[in-house]
């Protein structure tokens, strides 16, 4: 054990003795998106957490669509699930206390604590009523903090985007007007890899108030490859320029792959493998959500797991939209429809581009198909939002292969599963999550035809069926995310569709893979020492 972390584990124990001890934070900024903000927290979560220090993340706003529910049936950014498991606690919602999911251009859902508001405040807003909601939402953040800093010995704050947006700058939550607010330094963390790190360092740094720039206690770079040494003059410089220190250089995490807040990831690393067997596409539409469903089949060396985009806006007058773009759905063995948080709208962009009419095409030529939450509902008869909860109230047709109606409902379905997944007369365990507003109701007699409708369960939950399998095997379809991240399940799913592929790591050995290697990288190329000090010092 180093020095350092024997003081540490001393402090720490000092702390613990004193029952009237409130915990300290620190907040990490990035000057953009996609800085690293994410990976950082989840790293220094994990370092503490192996320090004995009770650490939590902490994020105050979070728009993103892939989300995690936790064990009071709460909902929180994946994000801050992941960072969570490094910090090796279970899932809060005070962790991210304002999470906002995008159902068009310029509106979102509000989840407050866990849940979508309701009844006095409409839990859909447009940008500019959100603006003025940011005062209530901002005590909200604050009591959640309250509480965590008396639960835990440190919080470890991501902010959101940069504090250097100058338009969002009046009623900000998430960056400065944070840190700001429960008065905490905050490092700031830059990306190399995309150049003009030291233009994106010291401008941000120079867009900040002077309060603001004094809070920031140092800089920290990310993705960085090549020889340290040819750094070393720009770091000095940087050091001069700002009077503030650089507290680590972070090496470039080639095959890093840890849950982003909301950017699609599509790589996979088996392009060269000669294992490649089983040719899956995932369908992408503008509002699809949850797509870390996917993560265990860009991993498997025997799927070549393809998402398909396409161009153009979603317009409910096919006459007011200027060609939209003809993606063919190409030819494979599985398609799956996602989830999505505007249902009726992408069932919409989904036929504009004639993949109704390749999903038909796909099923004669024997193909499978698989449908997840919004895909699921999809599948279906009808669609319904009677409250014009996810946009115009109104109907739509589904797709027609299962018999079932869907209604959205203004209270979601929040809740974590464990049961079994009933395929080709085999079973696995299988585990996961449901977050919805859809209700289905199964449509068990035709009436034109007088006889009872025939389906088959895909899922067994407590005893009760889940879920749907056509009569003829080709079509399956649940509300389960995290159908493919049990390794059994997924070797199921794939020999459903006719393919006998290897029992490859599950999601959750991968994760906590990738968190350690992000532990090591702090460990190694981060001033813990400083970084320490910065935060003793300030509440001294």
């Amino acid at each position: 054990m180093t020095k350092h972390a024997e003081q540490v584990l001393k402090n720490n124990k000092q702390q613990k003795e004193n029952p009237n001890r409130q915990g300290k934070t620190l907040m990490i900024q990035g000057t953009t998106s996609d800085a690293g903000k994410t990976t950082l927290v989840a790293g220094l979560c994990r370092l503490f957490a192996d320090l004995q220090i009770k650490v939590a993340p902490f994020k105050p706003q979070n728009m993103a669509l892939n989300s995690a529910v936790t064990p009071c049936g709460g909902e929180i950014g994946r994000a801050q699930a992941l960072q969570a498991k490094a910090a090796r606690l279970p899932l809060n919602v005070d962790f991210n206390p304002i999470l906002l999911k995008p159902n068009s251009d310029t509106g979102a859902q509000v989840i407050v604590h866990g849940k979508a508001l309701t009844h006095k405040v409409s839990s859909n807003m447009e940008a500019a009523e959100y603006q003025k909601y940011k005062k209530q939402a901002m005590q909200a953040v604050l009591e959640s903090h309250q509480r965590l800093t008396k639960m835990y010995d440190l919080i470890v704050v991501e902010g959101a985007g940069s504090p250097a947006e100058v338009n969002l700058r009046e009623g900000d939550i998430a960056n400065m007007g944070f840190a700001e607010a429960v008065d905490c330094p905050v490092l700031i963390i830059a990306d190399i890899d995309k150049g003009g790190v030291f233009a994106q360092l010291v401008g941000t740094l120079m867009l900040l108030s002077q309060s603001e720039q004094d809070r920031v206690a140092g800089f920290i770079i990310n993705r960085f490859r090549g020889d340290i040494s040819l750094l070393e003059p720009g770091l000095k410089w940087l050091e001069e320029k700002t009077n503030k220190p650089v507290l680590g250089v972070l090496p470039y995490l080639h095959g890093l792959d840890i849950s982003s807040e909301d950017a699609l990831v599509t790589q996979q690393d088996n392009s060269g493998s000669s294992q490649i067997k089983v040719r899956v596409v995932v369908l992408v539409y503008p509002h699809m959500s949850n797509h870390t469903d996917f993560d265990a089949l860009r991993h498997h060396d025997g799927i070549d797991c393809q998402f398909l985009f396409a161009k153009g806006s979603v317009s409910e007058d096919s006459s007011t939209e200027k060609s939209p773009d003809k993606v063919v759905i190409p030819a494979c063995d599985l398609i799956i429809l996602p989830g999505s948080k505007n249902v009726r709208s992408d069932l919409h962009f989904l036929r504009q581009r004639g993949w109704d009419t390749d999903i038909a095409k796909h099923l004669r030529y024997q193909g499978k198909v698989i449908g997840i939450c919004g895909g699921y509902q999809m599948l279906g008869e009808l669609i319904g939002d009677p409250q014009g909860l996810e946009g115009a109230p109104g109907e739509s047709l589904g797709l027609g292969y299962f018999p079932m109606n869907t209604v959205l409902e203004a209270e979601k379905t929040l809740i974590n599963v464990v049961g079994s997944l009933q395929l080709n007369q085999q079973s696995a365990d299988i585990s996961g999550y449901e977050i919805h507003a859809g209700q289905s109701t199964l449509i068990t007699f035709d009436e034109e035809r007088g006889k009872d409708v025939e389906f088959l369960p895909l899922l067994n939950i407590k005893g009760e069926k889940h879920g749907l399998v056509t009569s003829d095997g080709q079509i399956a379809g649940c509300y389960l995310h995290g159908l493919f991240d049990q390794p059994k399940a997924l070797q199921l799913f794939m020999d459903w569709v006719g393919f006998n592929v290897v029992e490859a790591p599950s999601i959750e050995v991968l994760e906590e893979q990738a968190i350690e290697r992000v532990n090591k990288a702090c460990q190694q190329h981060l001033d813990m020492t400083k970084i320490q000090k910065i935060v003793d010092d300030w509440y001294q």
